[in-house]
This record gives C-alpha cells, structure tokens and sequence, in this order.
C-alpha cells in the first residue's frame, strides 16, 4: 500500500487489487461477522460507500480487547468448516484463538512461499526448524507448509537443545535455520565450549523470529552483531503475528520487512487514528485480504513501527516495515524517562557481564512504574556489579532495580508450563 509520493505502475496495479479485495472483505463481514455487522450498525457505515483507500478513515479500528472479549462473534463460517484452531501467546494478556479453514491455511502456505522466496529460499535448500510446531502455534505450521510449497527440504527438530541441534547439523547438513536470536547465541555458545567450528558447518543463513536483529536504521543491533561476529552467515528479520496470518519478510538487502500486498492492507497510525508519513513512528494496523475463517479489518496490533516506500534495491517496490520499536502497552514510564522493551534488550544482550536476563515491570505504591531486572552474572564479584550497575546507568539515565539469579532459576521464569516461547518480559502492572 502507498499512501505518499509518486507510486510505480507495479504498485498502482497492487493498490487495484488490494482496494478491490478491501470491497470484497467488507461486503464479505458485513454478511457473515456478527462482530462486523454490529460495529457496522452502531457506526452507521455503508459498506458499499468505502471503494478506496482514502475511505479507510471512515472505519472504525479494532484491537487485542476486542478480540479477546469477543473472539467467537469474528467467526465468519460454521465451526464444521474449521481444519486447524491456532492461538495467540497471550503476551498482552489472555491468549486469542484463531481459527483457520483449509483456504485459510492454503492462504498461509502461500504467505510462508512467498517469505522464503523472500529470503532467497529455494528448493535446493534444507530448513532446520528450531520451534515448536506443536501447542496450537500459528508459525510453526506455517514454516512447515510454506517450505513443502518451496520444495525445500525440512528438518523438524523443535526449540532448545544444542547440543542436539549441533548434532543434527553435523549429520544431516541443513543450508539454513528458522530460530530464535538469542537462541542462535545460545548454540554459538555451546559450539564454542565444544570445539566446533560453525564457519565450517553446512549453514549459510537464518531467518531469524520472534526478536529484532536489527536497529530501525537497519544496522545490526547487539544481538545481530553478536551473531555475525562469530558465525559467517546470512540474517533475514521477520516480522508476523497469530493475528495477521502473514509476515513480512526481509529480502538480502536487510532494508525491511516487505509487505505482500495480495494478503494485507497496511496502516501505521498516530494517536489520532490518522496515517503517519513514511520514516515515521506509527502503529501497525492490518486488513487481512483473503482470509475466510477470521478476517480482521483495521486492526490496530499494538507494535510501534515506521514504514518505507521507496523501491528496495532488489527491485521489489512493496511498502517495507522496519523492526519493531516497541509495543504500545508495553511501554515504559520509569523516572520521567519513556522505554521499551526491545530498547532494554539490546543493552542487556551487550553486556558481557550478563548471561541472561528477565526484565518485569510492575507498579509502585503511588501508581508508577518499576522496573525490575532479573539477571545472571558472569560472576559473584562486587566489580562486576559496579560495572553492571554503572553501565545501566549511564545508558538509560535511571537506575531499575537489579536482582542477580541464577541460570536454573532464570529459566524456571523464562519458560513457564504453558509458554512456548522464550518470556523476557513480563509486566505486573495494574
């Protein structure tokens, strides 16, 4: 979607498109949402009066509350339709069920197809996949399905276990891995304490979920340089939610997320519910295209993120998003000073003197916020406190309270019973 400057005639052709499945989608709720068709009532909106992208406006936004008070009435097809019933990870609070019909999962091999195109993906390759494709996680079964499109071959190992993973790319030599960051660092670490030379190991690139790699001038940030310090090989950010049922995807040149406009309308919205200009912050709001089970329609996400919309240097002329800045409920008013998350993070992951870390955040007395680290010392030594202390101070300005862990404990908070995913940010507040 281009929302500013002149567009090419690639991008006019995917704007018709785009604004005739738009059309296609509203008549499409209006019919079978009882969640639609009652905002559409109690907003007085003519479905058939909203034929263009400048009429998007006229729409009410929806959002993670709705969703979770209402999650059955967007259910637009009889429950017998439903093949698969995924969930969201309940990071902003209970966790959302999204159900899909066999179109809806054909829509979203075709979305991981064309991700992996993306990241230069190609039948000659071998994917080890480093996630759970199990506890009704969306992504898993999207990697898995998108890649069988691809013709690629696929190594189903799940999360965690390096030593387990080192094992499985010595002996079947997958060309590339789906994973986590940070636990990327955590296999470097391994291989390291073993001898094992990664640079000499059949993986060439990654694509990288769940956490940024890369600052919003898409230089790599600590936790990317981390990696590409001591392993030789190619990152690819993604960026996708549960909801959204469609990711966007970095190409080779690293310069954003680009957008797929056969499957999404995007927006990113101020505060005011207006478009914001590109390089800009704004929140990331989605229109599924396609979608026949639970389709969303100016759905605000919550993520903070700045779009581009000059053509990318790999000729593609899609809208691209940059990395997450944040989340909007996420963020952080500690000591006059506004943070989040992913901010926290980087300075954490740069510190040699931190082997991990849990950040909580929850409200004080008088109704402010607290921050309170949760973090594993490379050592017991009052120097390495100081140093940690101090480092802490002069990047943020304040100073969180700190409580040292250990490495069993830390992860009896990171990986509760019911998570399936690392948890490095909790918030208690009220």
């Amino acid at each position: 979607m281009s929302l500013h400057g002149t567009a090419s005639a690639s991008t006019v052709k995917a704007n018709v498109i785009q604004e005739q499945k738009l059309q296609e989608l509203l008549l499409y709720l209006s019919e079978n949402s009882p969640f639609y068709r009652k905002l559409f009532t109690k907003n007085h909106i003519d479905v058939a009066a909203i034929k263009t992208f400048a009429d998007l406006p006229v729409l009410p936004t929806t959002n993670k509350e709705d969703l979770q008070q209402h999650n059955n009435d967007f259910l637009c097809v009889d429950p017998v339709k439903i093949i698969e019933y995924t969930s969201t990870s309940g990071t902003l609070g209970s966790p959302v069920t999204i159900a899909l019909t066999e179109n809806d999962l054909k829509r979203l091999t075709i979305n991981e197809y064309n991700s992996f195109l993306c990241a230069d993906g190609t039948a000659a390759d071998t994917f080890q996949l480093m996630l759970t494709l199990d506890r009704q996680f969306m992504a898993g079964i999207a990697y898995y399905s998108g890649l069988r499109k691809l013709g690629a071959g696929i190594i189903r190992l799940g999360p965690g276990v390096p030593s387990l993973q080192l094992e499985t790319i010595q002996r079947l030599k997958p060309t590339a891995i789906v994973a986590v960051p940070s636990f990327i660092l955590k296999l470097i670490k391994f291989a390291k304490d073993n001898n094992i030379d990664l640079n000499n190991s059949s993986v060439k690139k990654a694509v990288c979920i769940g956490e940024n790699i890369r600052n919003t001038d898409f230089s790599l940030n600590l936790l990317g340089k981390k990696i590409g310090e001591v392993w030789n090989i190619h990152l690819y950010s993604t960026y996708a939610s549960t909801e959204m049922q469609t990711a966007f995807t970095e190409c080779s040149e690293g310069r954003g997320g680009h957008l797929q406009p056969e499957l999404m309308i995007v927006e990113l919205l101020d505060e005011n519910n207006q478009q914001v200009a590109s390089n800009m912050p704004g929140e990331v709001t989605i229109t599924t295209l396609g979608v026949e089970g639970m389709p969303l329609l100016r759905y605000k996400t919550g993520d903070i993120c700045m779009y581009f919309d000059e053509p990318c240097a790999c000729g593609r002329t899609t809208l691209r998003l940059s990395p997450v800045i944040g989340r909007k409920k996420q963020m952080i008013k500690f000591k006059g000073t506004t943070l989040y998350p992913p901010a926290l993070f980087d300075l954490l992951n740069g510190m040699e003197e931190v082997l991990d870390f849990v950040v909580v955040v929850y409200t004080n007395e008088i109704g402010m916020d607290e921050v309170l680290l949760h973090l594993v010392p490379a050592d017991d030594s009052k120097a390495c406190d100081n140093r940690v202390r101090a480092y802490i101070q002069a990047r943020l300005r304040v100073s969180p309270h700190i409580v040292y862990i250990t490495t069993e404990e830390i992860q009896k908070i990171q990986f509760g019973e019911e998570s399936r995913k690392v948890v490095k940010f909790i918030d208690r507040r009220f």
